[in-house]
């Protein structure tokens, strides 16, 4: 199970778990894996080998999908790429609700996709999950930070240090904190 437990009951702001013990040891399993394996092998020749391990976690993985060694992946079976999409290095990859890359998008190094985020109004700080989207051809630059739920368009971009807290348009370039759209993008073919 991978939803968030009841805070009511787990008491996370008194160090209780978010998740319950299977998804722990899952993640534990998952961390010790890529330190030792996926880290190890260079960029150039290590890719078919981190999407291989990330396959085995549950990943989908299209052929010509990047993981640079550096990027850190939460949970693997929360996580599709569709073929030539990058996480470069630094990257994290935070994503306990689904995170969809898809074809040809490029998340530049250490960007945040935040899946998670918790509900400030509710007296015991309840984590809540959901799914990030990055379509087809979308950039999102250095140490740019996409929130919770958000989609980005295809062939959008969200400049370097960009903060996006809502869904991005296609074919848009945003930039700042919270990210306001600065400029259109030319449409591309994806071929």
């Amino acid at each position: 199970m991978t939803d968030p437990l009841p805070a009511s009951e787990s008491r996370p702001l008194e160090g209780g778990a978010s998740f319950s013990l299977g998804n722990r040891i899952e993640r534990g399993l998952w961390g010790a894996v890529w330190l030792l394996l996926g880290r190890l092998v260079p960029p150039p020749f290590g890719f078919g080998w981190r999407r291989l391990l990330l396959r085995l976690f549950g990943a989908r993985m299209e052929a010509g999908s990047r993981v640079y060694p550096s990027a850190r992946v939460w949970l693997p079976r929360h996580l599709a790429m569709g073929k030539g999409a990058t996480l470069g290095p630094g990257v994290q990859c935070y994503n306990m609700a689904p995170i969809h890359i898809g074809k040809g998008a490029i998340v530049s190094q250490r960007a945040f996709l935040c899946a998670g985020d918790h509900d400030h109004r509710d007296p015991h700080f309840q984590l809540v999950t959901r799914p990030i989207r990055l379509e087809e051809g979308c950039w999102v630059a250095a140490e740019a930070f996409v929130a919770t739920g958000v989609t980005i368009g295809q062939g959008a971009v969200v400049a370097a240090r960009g903060c996006a807290v809502s869904d991005v348009p296609e074919w848009t370039i945003w930039a700042g904190n919270p990210a306001t759209q600065v400029g259109m993008r030319e449409v591309r073919s994806q071929d």
